[in-house]
């Protein structure tokens, strides 16, 4: 019997009486519903962020992302634009089309305005474009005009999604455009709102009427908090406004988001990630499930491209 055959069998007896070594299981596969691409060098810059912003005033593309990512099962993202330069739009679906990690593109337009309809025509032609972003000066601005709201059911008409960004000062306008347009899905970003932190109870009075709207979501997409310097990490300071959220909206209605790169300013995507995951987990594989991919799925309709095309 040779050197190698005699080694071989000893291996092969010793993992007969020697217990296996724990399953490492993949992360689930998610689609990050919030991120922002940009560059600065370009010739005409960009209205956000500031130069005065250090760690954000630096090109961020879709590369940049797939490798900071692809540790953490991120296979897609839905691109969310900030610039409320039109042809930003533009600029983000000619990324999009070099670029299969974008499934998704949530643009930035002003509804109320003569010029919409067309401006919407024109960019809702291309599959990727699945809605726009509105902030809460907007929305508390347009609610209430017949031009703005006639516009936002036209998002709905088109199997388009709005998403909302500002603060619990928004919330009795987004309720009223979820009422009007029952057809559009409706977003919420950036939940939970660092104003109810210490007060879980006060977060669900204030969304449990938007709760009763099955047209409306929330984007669980800012979470972790930065204080006195230091990024708080691991689950615990955190659950109970998740887990408030869960109560309210069920899950079926949470979405993961990251807000990256504007996360850096409160932390790594590892710590981000290991909070929601941590969390979300113990409740299960289908559960987190719907909160990573399933669940933005119903809300945007992204299309299933590059590595996200095995999950639609």
């Amino acid at each position: 019997m040779t050197t190698d055959r005699r080694g071989f069998l000893r291996t092969a007896a010793l993992a007969a009486i020697l217990p296996a070594p724990p399953l490492v299981e993949r992360p689930i596969p998610a689609i990050d519903t919030h991120t922002h691409f940009y560059d600065p060098r370009r010739r005409q810059g960009v209205p956000w962020p500031s130069p005065k912003e250090t760690i954000l005033y630096k090109p961020h593309y879709p590369a940049d992302f797939v490798s900071l990512t692809r540790d953490h099962g991120v296979v897609g993202t839905v691109v969310v634009e900030a610039s409320p330069w039109v042809e930003d739009n533009q600029w983000i679906l000619d990324l999009a089309a070099r670029n299969d990690s974008i499934v998704g593109f949530i643009g930035n337009l002003r509804p109320g305005q003569s010029e919409f309809g067309n401006q919407l025509k024109r960019f809702a032609a291309n599959p990727i474009f699945r809605g726009l972003r509105l902030g809460e000066q907007s929305m508390l601005e347009g609610i209430g005009n017949a031009q703005f709201e006639r516009d936002l059911q036209m998002l709905g008409e088109r199997g388009l999604t709005l998403d909302v960004v500002g603060s619990a000062g928004m919330l009795g306008a987004v309720e009223k455009a979820a009422r009007l347009a029952p057809a559009m899905s409706v977003v919420i970003d950036h939940l939970p709102f660092p104003v109810w932190d210490d007060n879980p109870a006060e977060m669900k009075r204030r969304l449990s009427p938007l709760a009763a709207l099955p047209n409306v979501r929330v984007k669980v997409s800012h979470v972790v908090r930065r204080v006195d310097g230091r990024t708080i990490t691991g689950l615990e300071p955190y659950r109970a406004r998740l887990d408030a959220l869960w109560e309210i909206f069920g899950g079926d209605r949470l979405i993961f988001g990251s807000n990256w790169p504007v996360s850096n300013l409160f932390g790594s995507y590892a710590n981000l990630h290991a909070v929601v995951a941590a969390w979300i987990d113990e409740r299960g594989r289908a559960a987190a499930e719907r909160f990573f991919w399933r669940n933005s799925l119903d809300a945007y309709r992204w299309v299933a491209r590059g590595k996200a095309r095995r999950l639609a």
